[in-house]
């Protein structure tokens, strides 16, 4: 008997159903990962203008410091206590920038560290897509093997049935011709005996 003409596609669709959720779900990662990535840019974007704008104002600190100092060597008698405590708000200015470019430099370090992972793991989840993409045409191709191996073994098994019957029905009508013949000869004898002639009944 041949083949349910619905195998195929239910074999078809259940192969579609099986991948679409882990697709799903690694698209979804991947996209969630490209908005990661995205973020993590625009934050080390500001840390750095941050970083820039600190090493600017340290630079301009230190240039109006050695400006201060300058006139300060011409008014030293009179301003002693001004120049120290002066000099210790530069310090503690300059201790605190110290301190902040130093935190800015970690995060940026911390974000290009998060930049590294975030990219190896787009790699990773886009080399797992391609597996599973193959792993699923590798699927449909077994399936498709299979299926026709099973038309095969179905014509096989329906010609060999065919060519069987044929056999039967031919020795079957092999014996009922001759008993066909063995029983027509027998009822023509006994006409003859009765003394009637086959042919003219």
């Amino acid at each position: 008997m041949p083949p349910k003409k619905g195998g195929k596609r239910k074999i078809k669709n259940t192969m579609k159903k099986l991948p679409e959720k882990s697709e799903n779900d690694l698209e979804a990662k991947y996209k969630r990962s490209i908005l990661d990535i995205a973020v993590l840019q625009d934050h080390l974007a500001l840390r750095y203008d941050s970083a820039m704008k600190a090493q600017s104002d340290s630079t301009d600190l230190k240039r109006r410091m050695r400006d201060m100092e300058q006139r300060l060597q011409h008014e030293r008698q009179g301003h002693r206590d001004f120049n120290s405590d002066f000099s210790r708000q530069f310090q503690t200015m300059q201790a605190e920038l110290t301190t902040k470019v130093k935190r800015l430099e970690e995060q940026v370090s911390t974000l290009r560290e998060q930049l590294v992972l975030c990219q190896e793991e787009l790699r990773t989840e886009k080399r797992e897509r391609e597996q599973v993409e193959q792993d699923k045409d590798a699927a449909i191709a077994d399936l498709q093997h299979k299926l026709d191996n099973m038309e095969t073994d179905y014509e096989k098994i329906l010609h060999d049935t065919l060519d069987g019957l044929t056999s039967q029905l031919s020795e079957a009508r092999q014996r009922w011709e001759d008993k066909s013949t063995a029983i027509h000869q027998e009822y023509k004898e006994l006409l003859a005996d009765f003394g009637l002639n086959a042919l003219d009944i």
